[in-house]
């Protein structure tokens, strides 16, 4: 039973704050009160391209908790309170229905970020939304006073609910560096701008994908999983990739295309610019004229094709590395061991997993467990 003297301030109205209150009206709680400078939901939109990737099919909460390079032993205990299973029934209270596509990523049917976020929002209506920007809380007796750029307020609960790189003052808790995650390399090859390269093989993450080379240097799924697992890396650094796993005899192919010269025999693999690029100063050089030193030194370029990182593309990343530390939070209420009655949900822990819903999981899942902690607690 909810004790009626309690009182909930939620610091930000995204996907883990909202949830999160759903979960405290859905108990009973009557005083609930979410804080953002900003419109509610606006982070869900973009997510999955627009579609909105709320989770992935992934059932085991081991195996879930291990698509998060920082955070998986502690999502075990998390995971084992609101799964996947548990998400599915969440969007079904919400009126959303879902589908699941051939690579595990689960969808709304609408196919629709904003039907996402309208239903979600309909469900808390009876939450107070206040559009000011919260500076600071600080403990007093038998709550928290929590000082916005306009007014104070005072709660018996708080719950911070931030996203990446925010820190609200007042809680004196440990804040692991903030780091990019998910997002571009920036990387000595620019010229090959527009270029995708399908199923190449990373030697550094053991794991294959695709590859969109841009004007600062790479991006697309495969490198954002790398960008992910070498968040904390120092730049710069190498990255090494087969471009062309697949088993194949270039000998062959040039046998078979004598006359024509190497760029285009490697066009037949690649698009036409890179296969000028990866045959360089033998581009034209014909295929009956390519001698066994020529032919192996191409072949290297293929199949440990190596660019330097510099740095991450600025302003692209879908999230971040870092955020409050997780050894002074208890997994299983998501409660501060350092404050009573102060909790956290979603991407303000330092907690981040790859693309395909996993991050959107991890949102809805410690929203629940913060809830349960307070009506709880």
């Amino acid at each position: 039973m909810v004790q009626e003297f309690k009182s909930v301030g939620i610091i930000g109205a995204g996907a883990s704050g909202c949830v999160c209150a759903y979960f405290l009206f859905k108990s009973g709680m009557k005083s609930v009160t979410l804080f953002d400078y900003s419109t509610p939901l606006r982070t869900i939109l973009p997510t999955g391209g627009g579609r909105c990737n709320f989770a992935h099919a992934e059932y085991d909460s081991k195996e879930l908790a291990s698509n998060y390079p920082r955070g998986e032993k502690f999502l075990y205990s998390v995971f084992s309170k609101f799964s996947t299973s548990d998400t599915l029934s969440l969007f079904e209270e919400f009126g959303i229905e879902s589908y699941t596509q051939e690579d595990g990523r689960i969808f709304p049917v609408s196919n629709d970020s904003k039907d996402v976020r309208n239903k979600i929002l309909a469900k808390i209506k009876g939450a107070d939304f206040v559009k000011e920007k919260v500076l600071q809380i600080m403990p007093i007796d038998g709550g928290f006073k929590l000082k916005s750029d306009k007014a104070e307020y005072f709660f018996t609960d708080i719950v911070i609910s931030t996203g990446g790189g925010s820190v609200i003052k007042g809680t004196n808790h440990s804040i692991v560096p903030y780091k990019p995650s998910l997002v571009g390399l920036n990387t000595d090859v620019k010229n090959l701008s527009g270029i995708v390269l399908k199923n190449v093989y990373s030697k550094d993450i053991n794991e294959s994908g695709d590859i969109l080379f841009t004007h600062f240097g790479i991006s697309g799924p495969l490198v954002y999983k790398i960008s992910s697992i070498k968040a904390r890396e120092k730049f710069p650094y190498d990255l090494s990739f087969d471009l062309y796993p697949k088993e194949f005899d270039f000998q062959v192919l040039l046998n078979e295309n004598p006359h024509k010269c190497v760029k285009n025999i490697l066009s037949e693999i690649f698009p036409i610019r890179f296969a000028e690029m990866i045959s360089g100063d033998t581009a034209e050089i014909q295929g009956c004229k390519v001698d066994g030193k020529t032919r192996d030194k191409i072949l290297n370029k293929i199949n440990n094709f190596t660019v330097t990182v510099n740095g991450t593309n600025k302003g692209e990343e879908t999230v971040t590395a870092g955020g409050y530390d997780l050894n002074e939070i208890n997994s299983k209420t998501m409660e501060s061991k350092l404050c009573p009655h102060l909790f956290f949900t979603g991407e303000v822990v330092d907690i981040d997993g790859f693309c395909g819903g996993f991050n959107l999981q991890n949102a809805w899942s410690t929203a629940y467990v913060a809830a349960q902690g307070i009506i709880n607690g």
